[in-house]
C-alpha cells in the first residue's frame, strides 16, 4: 500500500488504493493465480496503449519465489538427514585441517562445501539418480572447491577410506590419495566430469543438455527426464563462460537443465557485490534470457515475519540492504540486527518486539533450510519448457564460527585451533570428546547405525552412488581401413588443401553404415569456407524445431538445411560453444 507521502503527492485517496489491493486480493483467492496473471497482463497492455509507461524490470521481491502456502511438504527423516550432513561437515573439515597439519602448503577448502551442504545433502538424498541398466542417470556438475564435503560423504557411504582421507590432495602417497578436485584422469572411477576451472561446468552443463536432445532426436538414446544439474557459486558467475551461453539453454526450452547457485555473497577476497546485490542482478540477467528463476533467500525461521510484514516494510527493507550490510549481520550480534535491519521504522521493530536477541541473531538463510531447497528442487524438477536457476542465499563457512563464517578471510581458511575445533563439534553434535580434539579424528558411525543405513536406502532408491564414473562405450567392430584408403596414396600430383582432405574423409565417415550415425560435425558458423556446405543436404543441421521457414536458398543445390534429426551442430560463432 501506498504510503501517505504518495497518496498527497499523487491526488489518490488511500483508501481507494487499498480497495483496489483487496479487489485484486479477491480474485487471487477466488478465481486463482493464472486469473489473476491474467488481469495484470491486460491493465499492463491498457496501460501501454494508453501510453502510460512504467519502468521495466527483470527484478522480482527480494523474497522467497514459492510462497509457504505452496511449498511442497519435505518427504525425508529431516532430523536424520541433519544428523548426516553434520557428519559430512565435521569429516570435510577434519580432511582439510589435518593435511595442512602435516604440510601447511597442502591447501583446500573449507568454507564452500560449509557454504552449499544442505544444497548438495538435498540432492542426494532426494533428486540425484544415478545410472542404472534400465536408466540413463542424471549429470551432476559439483562445485569444484566442495570437493572435501563430496569426498567426505563417500567416506560415510563406505566408498572411500580413511587412508584415502588422510591423504587429501596427496594422490601418489601409500594406500593412495584424493585429487584436489573433481578430475576424472586422476580419479577415473569416482569423477565423472572436471569442474573446478571457473565458468567450466556452467558452459558444459548447457551444452551437456543440448546435447542430451540431440541424441533424442536423432534416436540414438530413448527420451528420458534425465535431469543435467550445475552446481557454481555467485563469484564464479563473473567468469564470461559461465553466463555466456544462457540463451541457448532458453532457446533450446531445455528442461533438462537446472542450475544451482549457492549465493554466499563471498568470493576469495571480499564480496561478490558489496555495493549492490548479486541475487537481483543474476535473476535480471536469467530472467532477461528466458530461463525460470527460483529464489530462495530466507529459511522457515522468516515466514513469521513475513506473515506480520502486511504492508511490506520488511521485504521493502530487505530489497534496500546491499550485499555488504547483509554480509555484515552474519558476523554481528542479534542487538545489531535488531538495530540495522528493523530500527529505521517503528513498525518494523513492532514486528520483532517479542524476539529475543538470540532469535534474530540466527535466523537462517534459505539455502541452509532443507525444507526451502528441497521446494525449490521439486519446483525445478517439475517445470516444463525452459531452464531453471535455483538462487539460493547462504553463508560462506557456515558453522566455522568467529574463525571464518561469513568473513572475508574464510575462503583461504585452512586450520581451526582447538576451541575453535570444540564449539565446531558442538554446534553440530559430533561424537568427538575434549581429549581427541586436538586429533580432529574421522568419524563414521557403525554400517548398523541408522544414519549408514538412511544414507545407503536413499542412495539405493535413486539407483545407486553419486558420483560414479563407469566406462559404457562399446569398441567398434568393423574394419574401417577401407574408409581412407585413397587418402593413404596420396593426392597423386593434385594439390589438394588439407581442409579439402578433411572434407572428403569426414564425408567417407557420414556415409558408412557402422559409424556414420555416431559421427557428429561441429561447425563454429565457417562451414562453407572450408568447403563443408555439401553435407547440408547429406546430413542436415540440427534444429530442435525443424524447419520452420522455407530457407532463401532452397533452390540451390546446398540449400541450408535444417532439421530436426539433423547431424551437423552449427554453432555459430562462438568457439567456446563449439568445444563444449
Amino acid at each position: 500500500m501506498g504510503n501517505d507521502s504518495d497518496t498527497k503527492v499523487l491526488g489518490i485517496d488511500a483508501q481507494e488504493i487499498q480497495e483496489w489491493i483487496e479487489s485484486f486480493d479477491a480474485i487471487l483467492k477466488e478465481e486463482g493465480r493464472d486469473s489473476a496473471t491474467l488481469l495484470l497482463d491486460r491493465l499492463r497492455a491498457r496501460a501501454t496503449a494508453l501510453g502510460v509507461g512504467h519502468a521495466f524490470t527483470a527484478n522480482t521481491p527480494y523474497i522467497n519465489t514459492i510462497p509457504l502456502e505452496k511449498q511442497s511438504i519435505f518427504p525425508g527423516d529431516q532430523e536424520i538427514e541433519r544428523r548426516i550432513k553434520s557428519l559430512i561437515r565435521w569429516n570435510a573439515l577434519a580432511m582439510v585441517v589435518r593435511a595442512n597439519r602435516v604440510d601447511h602448503s597442502i591447501g583446500g577448502h573449507i568454507s564452500t562445501y560449509a557454504s552449499a551442504a544442505t544444497l548438495f545433502e538435498v540432492g542426494f538424498n532426494h533428486f540425484f539418480r544415478g545410472r542404472t541398466d534400465e536408466f540413463e542417470g542424471d549429470t551432476v556438475y559439483l562445485q569444484g572447491h566442495a570437493s572435501p564435503g563430496v569426498y567426505s560423504r563417500a567416506f560415510l557411504e563406505g566408498r572411500l577410506s580413511m587412508k584415502q582421507l588422510e591423504n587429501f590432495r596427496r594422490e601418489l602417497r601409500e594406500g593412495g590419495g584424493l585429487s584436489s578436485y573433481p578430475h576424472p584422469w586422476l580419479m577415473p572411477d569416482f569423477w565423472e566430469y572436471p569442474t573446478v576451472s571457473m565458468g567450466l561446468s556452467p558452459l558444459m552443463a548447457i551444452y551437456q543438455a543440448r546435447f542430451n536432445r540431440y541424441l533424442e532426436d536423432r534416436g540414438l538414446k530413448p527420451a528420458t527426464d534425465a535431469k543435467v544439474w550445475a552446481f557454481l557459486g555467485d563469484g564464479e558467475t563473473d567468469e564470461p563462460e559461465t553466463l555466456g551461453a544462457i540463451t541457448l539453454a532458453s532457446r533450446e526450452n531445455l528442461d533438462n537443465l537446472i542450475f544451482v547457485i549457492n549465493c554466499n555473497l563471498q568470493r576469495l577476497d571480499g564480496p561478490v557485490r558489496g555495493n549492490g546485490k548479486i541475487v537481483q542482478e543474476l535473476e535480471a540477467a536469467f530472467r532477461g534470457a528466458g530461463w525460470n528463476c527460483i529464489k530462495v533467500l530466507w529459511g522457515s525461521d522468516w515466514d513469521p515475519l513475513f506473515e506480520r510484514d502486511t504492508e511490506g516494510l520488511l521485504v521493502k527493507r530487505l530489497g534496500e540492504m546491499v550485499d555488504g550490510e547483509t554480509q555484515k549481520l552474519t558476523v554481528e550480534s542479534g542487538a545489531y540486527v535488531r538495530e540495522h535491519v528493523f530500527g529505521g521504522d517503528p513498525r518494523l521493530l513492532k514486528m520483532v518486539e517479542d524476539y529475543p536477541d538470540e532469535s534474530l541473531r540466527t535466523l537462517r538463510q534459505g539455502g541452509h533450510d532443507p525444507r526451502k531447497v528441497y521446494a525449490a528442487y521439486k519446483a525445478a524438477f517439475e517445470h516444463k519448457r525452459s531452464p531453471t536457476v535455483i538462487l539460493a542465499r547462504t553463508i560462506k563457512g557456515y558453522g566455522l564460527g568467529e574463525s571464518g563464517e561469513g568473513r572475508n578471510i574464510t575462503h583461504q581458511q585452512k586450520k581451526l585451533n582447538e576451541e575453535e575445533l570444540r564449539e565446531f563439534r558442538s554446534r553440530f553434535g559430533i561424537p568427538i570428546n575434549d581429549e581427541q580434539l586436538h586429533e580432529t579424528p574421522f568419524y563414521r558411525p557403525p554400517d548398523d547405525s541408522r544414519e549408514i543405513q538412511y544414507l545407503r536406502a536413499r542412495r539405493q532408491a535413486l539407483g545407486g552412488y553419486v558420483p560414479t564414473r563407469k566406462v559404457r562405450s562399446k569398441p567398434l567392430v568393423a574394419d574401417h581401413d577401407a574408409l581412407f584408403r585413397e587418402f593413404h596414396t596420396g593426392s597423386e600430383g593434385r594439390e589438394v588443401s588439407t581442409t579439402m582432405a578433411f572434407v572428403g574423409m569426414l564425408r567417407q565417415m557420414l556415409r558408412d553404415p557402422e559409424i556414420g550415425k555416431l559421427v557428429v560435425p561441429i561447425v563454429p558458423d565457417e562451414a562453407r569456407t572450408f568447403g563443408m556446405e555439401s553435407l547440408f543436404r547429406q546430413v542436415g543441421i540440427y534444429s530442435s524445431r525443424g524447419q520452420l521457414y522455407e530457407p532463401v536458398d532452397v533452390h540451390t543445390l546446398l540449400y541450408y538445411k535444417e532439421a530436426k534429426d539433423g547431424q551437423i551442430l552449427e554453432e555459430g560463432i562462438t568457439e567456446a560453444g563449439s568445444m563444449g
